[in-house]
């Protein structure tokens, strides 16, 4: 399938690309300069049917592939990534307006780093040892793919949140049916079409749509696992409605990360590291800092740091080379985030930034803001957007319980040259994952995932790979 301008995009179900059932289209647009450069169906739920019938019956023969013969398979499909990293990145750019260099780094060759982890991953799992647990009888344990995966994938991040699940389901035996976000569609697309001819027909299938196809799959009887990453809202409607057939759910939600600064951190070099992890993509991260905690003896001389580093962050075109991030992703999402500046109290002062760059796009200057209180909705509600606010806190716990009196546990970080402090409060921090005088780093070895209304399940790692798996125990007479 080729994507051309404003052509309408297709479902890739049992190894092909379908046209969806007729009916409502939804445009894709560059956030970039707001044009339209595709049209996506609104999948229905005899399109979503068809998905799941094509990944139930590649779920047939796919269980029996040995994970040596998946984990080639796998690598093939990262070795296909690399050569066409070109088409992927123009692909995902018409939708997100990343700078090229971004997605290529970040998503690309990142994302094929994270295929052949999982590709290796899955031939070293582990489980108890056989042995007789009772007499004259032994037990051991078999971990297996769990079946059919329904996956739903957010717009920040299109092409790697869909390696983050396509990847380790994949890896452990189980067939996919899965729904990019219905304004970043087309990476997506291209990487289904990588895998033509590497995977089986029917083991990854894509279905377009909107919140009501997202809908229809997580409703439907066939899978046995939903996993979403995307809001807290919409996290919530997916535990719901999995609920209701009892199938297993897997939520990366929100975040509002804190990071603590304490007395003695180097405060240039803090500064510009949280300034960094803060506007990475435009903020569009769950894990990116929102929340600046400084210890009051060093708050003004901080904040003067912290909106140096803001102002020499630039923000624009991705055919600018100077500039770090692109644009919001849509206008609706433009407009929250400016709903958030507009809703600040009188006591709230934006230092620096707090409006809109140029008069196309949705493009948001690097924002600080200082005098917040913690009940704020600004510090307790997710922006997901360039905007850090600054509080102070006095001692060692007062910075612990305002770092941990929000909704959400995902990501967190603590600034300082004491050893001490650090193993302290990153063993008292709420949150899924602690940096120490770094932020927003990924492994593909390590754990991501959060706790509290940030939601439950790993992606990455040993522990990823382990959520697409089930435990059965079989027990033999001697």
């Amino acid at each position: 399938m080729t994507l051309t301008t404003l052509s309408t995009l297709q479902n890739y179900i049992g190894g092909q690309f379908v046209d969806a059932s007729p009916g409502e289209t939804l445009d894709v647009v560059n956030p970039g300069s707001g044009e339209v450069v595709a049209r996506s169906p609104i999948s229905t739920a005899d399109d979503v049917n068809a998905a799941f019938e094509a990944a139930k019956a590649a779920f047939r023969t796919w269980k029996r592939t040995t994970p040596g013969q998946r984990q080639r398979m796998l690598l093939e499909l990262a070795d296909a990534m690399e050569t066409n990293a070109d088409e992927l990145v123009e692909a995902q750019h018409r939708n997100t307006g990343q700078p090229r260099e971004t997605i290529r780094v970040e998503e690309v060759m990142t994302g094929a780093d994270h295929l052949r982890f999982f590709a290796g991953a899955a031939r070293v799992l582990e489980g108890k040892s056989a042995g007789e647990y009772l007499e004259d009888h032994t037990s051991w344990v078999r971990r297996e793919p769990i079946g059919v995966v329904a996956q739903v994938t957010p717009w920040n991040y299109p092409l790697m949140m869909a390696i983050w699940k396509i990847a380790p389901a994949l890896a452990a035996g189980n067939t996919v049916v899965l729904k990019p976000s219905d304004t970043t569609p087309e990476s997506t697309l291209v990487l289904a079409r990588l895998s033509q001819g590497i995977l089986p027909d029917g083991v990854l299938n894509v279905v377009l749509g909107n919140g009501s196809t997202g809908q229809a799959m997580t409703e439907h009887p066939v899978p046995g696992l939903v996993s979403i990453t995307g809001s807290v809202r919409a996290g919530m409607a997916v535990a719901a409605s999995a609920a209701k057939n009892l199938h297993r759910a897997h939520l990366e939600l929100g975040g509002k990360a804190p990071a603590i600064v304490f007395a003695d951190a180097d405060v240039e070099a803090t500064a510009e590291g949280i300034a960094g992890a803060g506007y990475f993509n435009a903020g569009q991260d769950c894990t990116a800092v929102t929340r600046v905690l400084v210890h009051e003896s060093i708050h003004d001389k901080f904040v003067d740091a912290l909106v140096a580093a803001a102002e020499a962050t630039r923000t624009g075109d991705a055919e600018d080379p100077d500039a770090y991030y692109g644009p919001l992703n849509n206008a609706s999402h433009f407009e929250k985030v400016s709903s958030v500046i507009d809703a600040l109290p009188d006591h709230a002062k934006v230092v620096t930034g707090g409006h809109r760059i140029g008069e196309k796009g949705f493009y948001f200057a690097p924002t600080v803001i200082t005098g917040v209180n913690q009940v704020d909705a600004c510090v307790q509600e997710e922006t997901f957007g360039p905007v850090l606010t600054v509080q102070t806190f006095s001692t060692e716990e007062e910075a612990i319980e305002l770092a941990n009196d929000v909704q959400y546990a995902l990501a967190s970080s603590v600034w300082t040259s004491d050893h001490g402090t650090a193993l302290r409060v990153s063993r008292d921090l709420d949150f899924g994952a602690v940096w120490i005088n770094t932020h927003i780093l990924l492994a593909a070895e390590m754990p991501h995932g959060g706790f509290k209304m940030s939601g439950y399940g790993k992606d990455l790692s040993s522990y990823g790979l382990e959520d697409y798996t089930r435990i059965k125990h079989v027990m033999s007479a001697l």
